[in-house]
């Protein structure tokens, strides 16, 4: 299991509260049709309500409300305490009616562009210093050369981006998986959402970026919370690297890419998306080279983006089968991750063994390799410990019995595996795919 990151303050100034409406860098029309939207979806609030939901200070909602019951939109209907409770007037419900007929938006008060550009150059990845302890840590589940883990902890340090390849079931997406690890140790501010020329882009996701921490005094506008990571496999088309408008709410969702700013973003099985590697060449030239994106709005017009994060492609091709030259000299690091030697097999067998409470015995692990490169012509892959593990244990379940490590359950999980023919019905031998 990955190891849990240590959470540590982030070391830059986080974005301060705003106590006026002129602070919020929004237009105070455009913050009392929210308020409008979030009365006419939630009938009576008060204002403490009002400002959890719309995370804004008690000063700006109270700044915002004074002129909305000057223009008779909202009215006070009682007091607990000091504190008014404010319900929508049939004046300001036509009003409402008409603004969710441009978009549905009523949750928290998004940032300006400018605040989410500077605050993601601010907490740049390029500005966190990673150490060996740090790497270390976050790959001890895992076995390693130490070559490897100072090539990738050197890449982290870089910021940029990095190619992992080799064989499949080498443990690519792992390790891809476990550098998110070393750079979630860092924290970092994620908007709710962004407004950008009166339009929605909702940004914070909490299947990504996790339920956050708003117990500092910050700006609760911004959620603080791991580096973010994102994965992409073979689902992704160029369709899902653009802003996405919902046709029924009318806001916008950010694309992978703006979800995993200041953090990683993974592409696995680069090579084998439903986007051609060109593709992605030709969309993403300029990010990679000098760390901005454009993305469109529905009427066409491109908005610039900050593209400040480490991205990672994974993929079981050699990188200079699906990339050109130009491409690849972007892709600061290249390291191969290959198939392993019987020792670090052995280390792994050992803890996927301790980790399913399975008695491992080295011996049988022996005879494996020699079953596993001999008899199957295979080389000893990173996946293999786990997923004849699993055999053995699925095969122990169907019979009711208890799972065990000896000759008998090894040569039922091998064969239920691995492929045996090479060849096909004509006798010709067949190629592996790697």
């Amino acid at each position: 299991m990955p190891v849990s990151a240590a959470k540590t303050e982030p070391h830059f100034a986080p974005p301060p509260s705003p106590e006026s409406v002129a602070e919020t860098g929004l237009r105070q029309a455009f913050l009392e049709d929210l308020t409008l939207k979030i009365l006419y979806l939630n009938g009576s609030l008060s204002l403490t309500e009002i400002s959890a939901q719309m995370r804004l200070t008690f000063a700006v909602v109270n700044e915002l409300l004074r002129h909305l019951r000057a223009e008779q939109m909202v009215e006070v209907t009682g007091m607990h305490g000091n504190i008014p409770q404010v319900a929508i007037t049939t004046k300001g419900r036509n009003r409402a009616f008409e603004l969710m007929a441009q978009n549905h938006y009523a949750g928290a008060a998004p940032v300006s562009l400018e605040s989410y550009v500077r605050q993601v150059q601010r907490q740049s990845a390029r500005d966190t210093d990673i150490h060996p302890p740090q790497v270390e840590r976050a790959f001890t589940h895992l076995v390693l050369e130490q070559s490897t883990l100072d090539k990738l902890g050197t890449a982290l340090n870089s910021g940029t981006s990095i190619f992992l390849y080799g064989p499949a079931g080498t443990g690519k997406t792992t390790i891809a998986s476990a550098l998110s690890h070393v750079l979630a140790e860092d924290r970092v501010f994620i908007p709710y959402a962004i407004e950008v020329d009166g339009q929605i882009i909702v940004v914070y996701d909490p299947q990504l970026h996790g339920t956050g921490d708003d117990s500092q005094n910050f700006d609760a506008r911004w959620v603080l919370c791991p580096r973010p990571a994102v994965l992409v496999g073979g689902e992704l088309t160029i369709e899902m690297l653009e802003l996405q408008l919902n046709p029924v709410t009318k806001f916008y969702t950010a694309p992978a890419q703006l979800k995993a700013n200041n953090g990683v973003l993974i592409i696995d099985d680069f090579g084998r998306q439903r986007l051609r590697p060109e593709e992605l060449l030709n969309r993403w030239v300029v990010p990679l080279d000098r760390r901005i994106d454009f993305l469109a709005l529905a009427g066409g017009r491109k908005i610039e983006f900050p593209f400040e994060m480490f991205v990672v492609f994974a993929t079981n091709l050699h990188p200079a089968t699906l990339v050109d030259a130009a491409f690849l000299r972007r892709i600061q690091t290249k390291i191969e991750i290959g198939t392993l030697a019987d020792e670090h097999f052995h280390k792994i067998f050992q803890a996927v063994c301790k980790e399913n409470n399975l008695e491992f015995d080295s011996a049988v692990v022996d005879e494996l390799i020699e079953i596993i490169r001999y008899e199957f012509k295979e080389p000893l892959r990173a996946c293999h410990p786990r997923d004849l593990v699993n055999q053995i244990r699925w095969a122990a379940r169907y019979l009711d019995t208890e799972p065990v490590l000896d000759r008998n359950s090894v040569r039922t999980a091998v064969t239920a595996y691995f492929v045996a023919d090479t060849n096909d019905v004509d006798g010709n031998r067949i190629e592996r795919v790697n």
